[in-house]
């Protein structure tokens, strides 16, 4: 549990004092509505939409926004050009697979940081993919270092994390930081985590790796917030976020209810407020637009 209490909080870096560490941790949130949200059934933003929801993200102090995938092309791709023209004051990411041309795609766009995912778990490696785990290493390294060598700093992506051999969690954090990664996300894509399981394995990753974390949350259990928490007295420290919740099946950790736990169960104050948050939540959710949210 975190037990000693925060000097500074803000929507987009929070700063708390770990007890598993004893030391000030910054928390940051990446918003992923613009990649990971859009996958929300009946939802289809334009490149208006996109920018427009960016400048609101930006206006709240969102630290990093995953602005989507360039190697979709078209309007995907010009929106997250323009994104990066704004130069606004959240980063902006975008999500790459783990190959030359995706991430040529994104090197095209400019960005801030390029987001490569991995397959981490047998099941993708062998099932889906047809490789195995030493052609994962292999590939991982060779695109952390194309990243890395066009000037970019490089967040990794485990894909699958929670139904991945922990150990070779361990191999891949090992080789992302060996190659310069800025930051290893661990993901929990199908949603099957419980809040034990994820500080347990955040913890562990923690202490053999010294490589920033992150975390991303799907919600099939409702244990998103929860998890994210619970990622976070792990000893990660980045949170992965969509306005309202939104995105693939039962969506990710909703970042309203994620800043307020962190301000009720970690006493934290909230800067900008609550209200404000919630103002800006509600535009956004105006311009999503979809009639069952």
């Amino acid at each position: 549990m975190i037990m000693n209490w925060p000097v500074f909080a803000s929507a987009s870096l929070t700063v708390c004092r770990s007890y598993k560490y004893g030391e000030i941790m910054e928390i940051r949130i990446i918003d992923t509505t613009l990649r990971d949200g859009e996958q929300q059934p009946g939802l289809a933003l334009d490149f208006n939409d996109k920018i427009e929801i960016a400048k609101l993200l930006n206006s709240i102090g969102i630290y990093q926004i995953e602005a989507g995938i360039p190697a979709i092309g078209g309007e995907e791709k010009k929106s997250i050009e323009k994104m990066v023209e704004l130069k606004l004051n959240s980063r902006i990411s975008a999500w790459n697979r783990m190959n030359i041309s995706d991430i040529q795609h994104s090197i095209d766009c400019g960005v801030d940081i390029i987001h490569i995912s991995v397959p981490s778990s047998d099941l993708q490696i062998a099932a889906k993919l047809k490789k195995d785990r030493k052609w994962i290493l292999d590939r991982l390294k060779r695109c952390v270092y194309f990243a890395r060598e066009h000037g970019f700093t490089v967040n990794v992506g485990m894909e699958d994390a929670s139904r991945a051999d922990l150990a070779f969690l361990l191999e891949l954090c090992s080789h992302a930081f060996a190659e310069g990664a800025q930051m290893v996300r661990y993901a929990d894509t199908v949603g099957i985590l419980s809040p034990e399981r994820i500080l347990a394995e955040i913890s562990y990753l923690k202490t053999a790796v010294p490589v920033d974390l992150g975390f991303h949350g799907h919600n099939d259990f409702g244990l998103a917030v929860a998890n994210s928490l619970a990622a976070v007295q792990g000893g990660a420290n980045y949170v992965d976020c969509t306005i309202g919740g939104i995105g693939e099946r039962a969506g990710n950790c909703d970042y309203l209810q994620f800043m307020k736990a962190i301000n009720g169960c970690l006493r934290l104050g909230i800067r900008p407020g609550m209200e404000t948050l919630k103002s800006v939540e509600e535009e956004i959710m105006k311009i999503i637009s979809v009639p069952w949210l």
